[in-house]
């Protein structure tokens, strides 16, 4: 075979295969580069999800006619000063984008400067026709016809008009957000479908208002707000909360240096940083913006620029995940709003509620007498008189658990963030009273969060205090799972749980963490086979020391269906309020729902 050169028309068919896999690179490359312009309006109108036609307008610097020339040649570029390729400042640089799309395409370019005129220019399949001139106002305008016409296999595989239009809308959205000053806008060439206008404040306050815009006022509710730095490097943002989080990880964002990126290493941070306060099947929403030096970082080790390389991503990683942690820990019981609503819809007349069932509807069962049988009149007389027990607290007379202290201590009780215990439920949750509305709290999984804190704070200062069973309990095994447990001995003795082989397929316990109490060792010991199977041999214990603990604290908290009193509801309370992420258990399941005043109101029509 004799080697050759490629004629430069398939060279530019190739680098476009690279930079525009679909319209949506292509509304991405564009929009960039109108941003980098200075722009501060930019409307796209895309047809047939962006396959027939695609324009993106904006009112930026624009071009002279012999820089239209210029910027549809390949590596030809006004966004890097001095060829340092240490030092990118802008969204754009390859230089590849129109050309790339032009070499594909049926790509029309007019562009005026501020004190200039207009120009246009075009590209067909790689061939330059122009420049010549032309009407527009200061700014540039891009035409990309019949994308892919030349290269007619990689129209094979694009999906449906919706699809690619959705994909169009997420890289919109993702510069959007990074970019609050800007206003967007967003047509399908009948309707418009996104209308962002711009957001003039501080950087901070103008991205929650534009993700506000973007996703809704629930979500800056439920997000805490990010803001760390660390040699150098500076890291803002919303972290959702974890009552917030969704079956997807289609709500997390995340940006270096206003780039919008896709990086596994940023994702397992985020990852990790809610590792101990979610559920593994659920995945948190957050909207990040790193901004690091740009020697610091290289953006330019892909061709679509979705990904980059950090020169300390250990830096990186550990400023994520401690500013996270740091936020989480400071959220205290704050839960989002979302609990709270599917609770109220459960009790709206006719609504459904969070299980699914339907709320009363005001009508009586069928059969039953509409009036107050022989006696009932008389009771419902004293009813609004609290009954006191022996101990002196006042309860709601029926066969739940007594309520909160003494009248002189209820109202001190109240003004703490989750308020006076009231009653218990079920002997499952505890209603409290606060000054502002009501809460109720799911006392096995608040308490497990609770124990789960202190084995945490036992291991930091040196070690779990163990106690040491009277009778050692021996606990037959799978062989498989004897061998994992046996395989990690150390490490639990380090988390209080003192183990030895005994036997095949068996382990005897001679001593459990103090701290724990009375505890079932045998469900415990099978509990944690199980996830140790699940997180791999591979993998040390002290490296998924998050969910060892959980299943720990499950295993010892105050179960379901045991009756409290008013001093241990209220004493759970307390520590609930100065432990950090008290607000969900070890396996990310809310604790508590706090209900306003206002909104109970007007379930009853007083508001």
């Amino acid at each position: 075979m004799t080697l050759r050169l490629l004629p430069e028309g398939l060279v530019n068919r190739i680098a476009a295969g690279e930079v525009v896999e679909r319209p949506a690179a292509a509304v991405k490359e564009l929009v960039e580069n109108a941003i980098d312009a200075g722009a501060s309006r930019i409307e796209v109108i895309l047809r047939d999800g962006g396959k027939s036609f695609i324009a993106v307008t904006d009112d930026g610097s624009g071009m002279t006619a012999e820089e239209l020339k210029l910027a549809v040649l390949r590596h030809a570029t006004s966004k890097l000063d001095d060829d340092d390729l240490t030092d990118i400042a802008t969204l754009g640089f390859r230089g590849e984008a129109l050309p790339s799309i032009g070499a594909v395409s049926r790509m029309t370019l007019t562009s005026r400067p501020e004190d200039g005129e207009a120009a246009q220019i075009k590209v067909e399949a790689g061939r330059i026709d122009g420049p010549e001139p032309a009407a527009l106002p200061p700014g540039t305008r891009v035409e990309v016809r019949d994308l892919f016409f030349a290269t007619p296999a990689r129209l094979k595989f694009l999906k449906t008009d919706r699809t690619e239009f959705s994909h169009a809308q997420d890289a919109l959205m993702r510069l959007a957000m990074a970019h609050p000053e800007i206003a967007f806008t967003l047509a399908d060439g009948e309707n418009i479908r996104l209308n962002l206008g711009a957001v003039r404040a501080d950087l901070f306050d103008a991205r929650r208002a534009r993700l506000a815009a973007l996703f809704g006022g629930d979500f800056a509710k439920d997000a805490l707000e990010i803001a760390a730095d660390r040699e150098g490097l500076g890291l803002t943002g919303l972290a959702g909360l974890p009552t917030a989080s969704r079956r997807t990880a289609d709500r997390q964002y995340l940006f270096v240096n206003g780039r919008p990126v896709r990086d596994r290493m940023l994702v397992g941070a985020v990852r990790g940083a809610y590792q101990d306060v979610l559920a593994r099947d659920r995945h948190p929403m957050v909207v990040l913006f790193l901004d690091a030096p740009p020697e610091f970082v290289d953006v330019n080790v892909h061709p679509a620029k979705t990904e980059v390389r950090f020169r300390d991503p250990g830096l990186v990683r550990g400023l994520i995940v401690g500013a996270i942690r740091h936020a989480l820990a400071g959220a205290g019981v704050r839960t989002a709003t979302q609990v709270s609503g599917a609770a109220l819809g459960a009790f709206h007349a006719g609504g459904e509620g969070a299980g699914g069932a339907a709320a009363w509807t005001g009508g009586w069962p069928a059969g039953t007498a509409r009036r107050p049988g022989p006696g009932l009149a008389e009771a419902a007389a004293h009813f609004q008189a609290p009954i006191v027990d022996e101990a002196g607290f006042a309860g709601l007379g029926g066969p739940q658990a007594p309520v909160a202290g003494a009248a002189e201590d209820s109202e001190a009780l109240e003004s703490y963030p989750l308020g006076a215990a009231r009653a218990q439920l079920f002997n499952t949750y505890i209603v409290a009273e606060t000054a502002d509305g009501m809460v109720i709290v799911d006392q096995h999984a608040a308490h497990e969060r609770l124990v789960y804190e202190r084995i945490r704070a036992g291991l930091e200062g040196g070690g779990v205090a163990r106690q040491i069973l009277l009778i050692p309990e021996v606990v037959e095994l799978e062989p498989g799972q004897a061998d994992r447990i046996a395989a990690h001995t150390e490490e639990l003795a380090a988390m209080g749980l003192l183990l030895e082989p005994f036997g095949d397929g068996a382990v005897v316990v001679r001593e459990t963490p103090a701290m724990l109490g009375e505890v079932a060792a045998d469900g415990l010991i099978r509990d944690l086979a199980d996830e140790l199977a699940t997180l791999g041999q591979g993998l040390v214990l002290s490296e998924k020391l998050e969910t060892v603990c959980a299943t720990m604290a499950c295993h010892s908290s105050v179960r379901a269906g045991r009756r409290l009193t008013a001093q241990e509801m209220n004493a759970l309370l307390r520590e609930m309020e100065a432990t950090p992420n008290a607000a969900q258990c070890g396996h990310g399941r809310p604790t508590l729902v706090h209900l306003d005043r206002a909104d109970i109101e007007k379930l009853f029509g007083r508001r």
